[in-house]
Parts: C-alpha cells; structure tokens; sequence
C-alpha cells in the first residue's frame, strides 16, 4: 500500500486486493476519510482506516472515528422488526392498523407490517414536507404518514420509502415494544451486546467525544444536485420534475437537515442518520449470519429462518421512486444491477453517498464501509464497489 496516502491497520493474508483498493480509493477516487472493515465467519479479516476525520479538516482518521451513514441506517433498524418477529411480538403478516389504529386513515387499512420493510406500503411522499424541525420531533413524521394516502394500492407494486420508512419503522416499533424507540431497542439489544460504535440517536457524551476526534464531519452529498444510480437510465431527469415520486420522496423533509448538526445526530431517523464505524457495520452483519463474539458472549442475532426471511426477495422489478430496477427482501436491498453486493445470496443496504453494509451467507462474508467524502450516488458508489470487487477477488484466489 502507498504510504502517502496514510493508510492504516491489519489485513489477513489473502485479502491483500482489499487493502490495495483501499489505497487506490485516496489516489484515484477522491476518498479523504474513509474505513472499511470485511469478517468472515465471524473473524475480522480487513481492518482499514485512513485520511483525514473531518471532510474539510486535516485531524487523522483513527481506528475509532464514527460517520453519518444515510441509509445504510435502513439495514440496522430493520433488525428491530425481523427481531421482534423471531420472538413472537410482531406479526408480519398483520395490518400495521392492528398495531398503531391512527395509521388507518385514508385507505391504509390493507398497509401490512411486511410491506413497511418490502416497500410496497405505497408511501413515499408526503404531499406536505416537514421541516427539518419537524422531522427531528419523534411525534411529528409519524402523525404526517398517518395522514398520508398511499399514491399506489398498497401490496400491488414497489418504490423507495427514502424518508418515510423511518418514520413508519419507529412508530411501528414504539406501538409493538410499549414506547421503546427503535434506537433505543438498537442500543439494548444490538450494540450493546456486540460491543458495537453505531448509533441511532448519538448520545451527549459521544458528541463531546466527536469533537475530540470520535465522530467526523462530512461533506454535502449533493453539491451539485441531482441523483447518480447504477446503472444510469432516468432517475436524473425523475429527480429534476418536482411532480415526480423520485423528487417527492427525497424532498419529504426540505430543506435536508444539515448532517453535521449536533441535533440531527442526536436525533433518530431509522432512514437516514445511523452513525457508526466501519467495524461495526461489519460486525452488526455478521452477526445476522452467524456467531460474533459479544461483549460478555457469542451473539448471533438472527436464528437461520431469520436470515432467509430477511433475503427472501420480496419486490423486484421497476422502482416507483429509483426509476432502475431494484430488489428489496424484507428490509434489506438485495444483489442486483442497481446495488450490486457480493454474489446472488447477499443482503445489506447503501447509504447515499457511499456508504456501504452487506453480508453474504454463502461466503460466510461481512462488510462495512463509511466515508465522509460523499457523492451523489444513492445505490452503488464507485468506491464502495471497488472494495467489494476486492473482496471477491480475494476469494477467488483463494
């Protein structure tokens, strides 16, 4: 690896393509902070970090240092419901009125707890944006998807729930758990057990720790407007009509808060502002496919019905929102030309900008990635995928 670029860390033998990438990352993809950490069976066998913590700053990146991870947060929070499911507590085959009676109104009594994670609930807009202010009020987003018609007959087809799929998530999960927010069911019974630096709601004292060197600033994902999928069809010209589900859905909260606000972090949108470490993404995936060691135990977080049901691919086809064909199982993104992961078997969620968590049971293969260097892709950003093709090639070698 090139020294100049002020890479650092373990990679096990083998995976040698993975720490190259990296480093290739900084020199010819703009990367200026960045980590990636890869597991497989549970171990780590990739542990990389380097640049620069803050986008704009010149403090290094150092093994612990946390970032914003949009919507790779989806992938975390839809363990909550897959968990409470796997214990008997949530139904998914239920009405989510059954759960949360306000949320029938206007024709969503058919809306099913599977099609909040499946993205068939028809509800990607709202036809009033909240404020950022409102957006960080815990009671605010649910009442306005409670308000919202569907814009489609609920079941019958599939789009992105960018912004909303939080809101109806926590909400869900609030009704289900007796008023236990998804983040704190994330700290309790997910990180903590795993040991884990993620968080959904950044408490005061990681705050103070951030502005120490623990979490970093990021960059504007969109300085230029405008939205970059894989592969590249129309979702550019979708985003740019303001009457069309792909502005409508990015648009729910406008203007976007900024990311690097101590509010905004402190705050939990299942959708949008999870931030962790690359180790823990990693570690939070691996532990969905096997045992990890815990703090005081093994853990492994999903039973194997568990896991088949949260690939088991649920949509597939056009996206109403995206535009592109996308996949989905049951929260989770699934390998496919719009967001490609490891192979066929693989499950996980991007983050717009880069961001990027998957596993993959077959290969028994875990993967975590955060930048603060973010760009206008929402599903495949170039630097993430040159770490996956890595990893496969290192497989392959081996």
């Amino acid at each position: 690896m090139d020294a100049s670029v002020d890479v650092h860390g373990t990679v096990a033998e083998g995976f040698e393509p993975v720490g190259e990438a990296f480093a290739r990352n900084f020199a010819e993809l703009g990367d200026r902070g960045a980590a990636v950490a890869v597991y497989r069976d549970g171990r780590r066998v990739v542990d990389l970090w380097g640049g620069t913590r803050d986008v704009d700053g010149t403090e290094p990146w150092r093994r612990g240092t946390a970032q914003v991870v949009r919507s790779a947060t989806k992938g975390v929070a839809a363990a909550v419901p897959l968990l409470l499911h796997q214990r008997g507590e949530l139904d998914l085959d239920a009405p989510v009125g059954a759960y949360w009676p306000e949320f029938k109104a206007h024709g969503k009594e058919r809306v099913l707890v599977r099609h909040v994670l499946n993205h068939r609930a028809g509800l990607p807009v709202l036809d009033r944006p909240l404020t950022p202010e409102e957006a960080l009020d815990p009671l605010r987003g649910p009442e306005a998807v409670a308000a919202q018609a569907p814009v489609w007959e609920p079941g019958t087809d599939h789009g992105y729930h960018a912004l909303t799929y939080g809101w109806l998530l926590d909400e869900l999960v609030r009704r289900v758990t007796g008023g236990r927010s998804a983040g704190e069911w994330i700290a309790d019974e997910i990180a903590g057990p795993l040991g884990l630096d993620l968080w959904l709601g950044l408490p005061a004292e990681e705050e103070r720790a951030g502005r120490a060197g623990r979490v970093g600033r990021i960059e504007d994902p969109e300085p230029s407007g405008g939205l970059r999928l894989r592969p590249k069809r129309s979702v550019t010209d979708a985003y740019q009509d303001p009457d069309s589900l792909t502005r409508r859905a990015f648009a729910a909260i406008t203007p976007f808060p900024d990311q690097n606000d101590p509010a905004y972090r402190a705050s939990a949108l299942p959708a949008t502002n999870g931030i962790a470490t690359a180790d823990a993404l990693a570690r939070f995936y691996a532990a969905l496919i096997g045992e990890v060691d815990g703090v005081t135990r093994r853990v492994r977080l999903f039973d194997p019905a568990t896991t088949e049901r949260a690939r088991a691919e649920e949509s597939a086809g056009p996206d109403r929102v995206l535009v592109v064909g996308t996949r989905f199982g049951l929260g989770y993104m699934l390998h496919g030309s719009a967001s490609p992961f490891l192979s066929p078997g693989s499950f996980g969620h991007p983050g717009r900008g880069g961001a990027l968590g998957f596993a993959d049971p077959e290969t028994g293969i875990s993967f975590g990635y955060v930048t603060n260097g973010f760009r206008r892709t929402v599903t495949a950003d170039p630097r993430a995928q040159a770490l996956v093709r890595a990893v496969r090639a290192s497989l392959d070698a081996g």
